[in-house]
């Protein structure tokens, strides 16, 4: 349900409409918006229900969730999981930054 406050009157109302919530899957599984883009290009825009990269320590994933963070990308192969495939993403380097359920990597910088 769409809740709002009414701005003569100050009070709340209901209108009864809902709003789908697109952090989350028809199953209520939760998502991340994920964006990977480089200067030119947008490889890839949209929700996952995860992402997986390399920095210097390792391998490490991205959940829903997941402690805000910033972290330099090794060449490898991000993999993203999407709701019906898990895409590839062949980097060379970048940036990923984490924040709330947001990913966001820059490539080629």
């Amino acid at each position: 349900m769409v809740k709002r406050t009414d701005a003569s009157t100050g009070k709340i109302i209901d209108d009864g409409k809902t709003v789908e919530d697109p952090s989350v899957d028809e199953n209520g599984r939760k998502l991340l918006k994920v964006k990977v883009y480089s200067p030119f290009h947008l490889y890839f825009d949209g929700p996952a229900y995860s992402i997986t990269g390399v920095n210097r320590t390792g391998e490490f994933d991205v959940l829903p969730q997941h402690h805000n963070f910033i972290t330099l990308l090794e060449p490898c192969e991000l993999r993203i999981e999407t709701q019906r495939e898990t895409e590839p993403i062949k980097i060379s380097g970048g940036v990923m930054h984490v924040r709330g359920d947001s990913v966001v990597v820059f490539l080629d910088v």
